[in-house]
């Protein structure tokens, strides 16, 4: 009797590479189900999906194995990435599994990561209007103000005239703090790499987002304290919404630390 040939199963990144996110087990980058990714997103959002990352959600590939096995999957996706070996896996390992998945090394700076970038910022390598989701799932988490300015620009930009973007954030009340400038709406953990968690003030992310053209939409309260999901939908597009009062618990989320030679793995 004749049987349909199964496909490979997808790879799945060594455990130094999980080991950049955390230690994560294979499960996290699995999606048995199929379902959609994120559940508070719509069908049609993934039609054509930009994936970027900071700092390693991207995670060697998570979301765009995930999306793989998303029925339907993505007819586009677009990961970029600060870490050019996380890119080098992707693009042997998954894209040859997912036509229409493509990946792209994004040069800039990175003390841990990309250390030999020369650029704080660059232009994302799309085009005006060509995604229907902009993920920055730690991106602004891990970028600085001017930085963050320039990738809410970014993503504003690519973004279809109905499009979403779906973000985390770690957010405060700037009002608490005295001792801040009125141009000063971020504070850092690290001197050494600011990259590596930065929480910004919440009015000064609703405002930049508003100049930009963008609402938030959807504001998914964090299960720990200062932790944020934001979904931004281009103004006129969707209602927005207030920030409720952060009520989470307090908890200990540290970020990884970032190995010696970080930039090596995958290389």
């Amino acid at each position: 009797m004749w049987r349909r040939r199964q496909p490979p199963p997808l790879p799945v990144p060594p455990p130094e590479m999980r080991d950049l996110i955390g230690g994560s087990g294979p499960e996290r980058f699995d999606n048995p189900t199929g379902e959609p990714v994120y559940d508070y997103l719509p069908p049609e959002a993934y039609e054509a999906v930009f994936d970027f990352d900071f700092d390693f959600d991207f995670g060697c590939g998570r979301v765009a194995r995930q999306l793989i096995q998303q029925q339907p999957r993505p007819q586009r996706y677009l990961g970029v990435d600060l870490h050019a070996g996380t890119v080098e896996w992707c693009r042997r390992e998954l894209a040859p599994h997912a036509p229409g998945f493509e990946f792209e090394h994004h040069d800039i700076y990175n003390p841990g990561l990309n250390p030999e970038g020369e650029h704080r910022t660059l232009p994302l390598p799309a085009g005006d209007g060509a995604f229907t989701l902009f993920n920055a799932i730690s991106v602004f988490t891990h970028s600085t103000q001017d930085q963050s300015e320039h990738y809410l620009r970014e993503a504003a930009r690519v973004l279809r005239p109905d499009g979403w973007l779906n973000a985390s954030w770690f957010l405060f009340d700037k009002a608490q703090f005295p001792m801040m400038q009125p141009f000063q709406n971020a504070l850092f953990i690290n001197e050494t790499d600011p990259s590596n968690a930065v929480i910004f003030d919440r009015a000064w992310v609703r405002e930049t987002a508003r100049d930009l053209g963008l609402v938030i939409t959807q504001a998914l309260p964090p299960s720990v304290r200062f932790h944020w999901h934001l979904v931004m939908r281009p103004d006129g597009i969707g209602t927005e919404v207030d920030l409720p009062e952060d009520t989470a618990p307090l908890g200990h989320r540290p970020p990884p630390l970032t190995p010696a030679d970080a930039e090596r793995i995958g290389r």
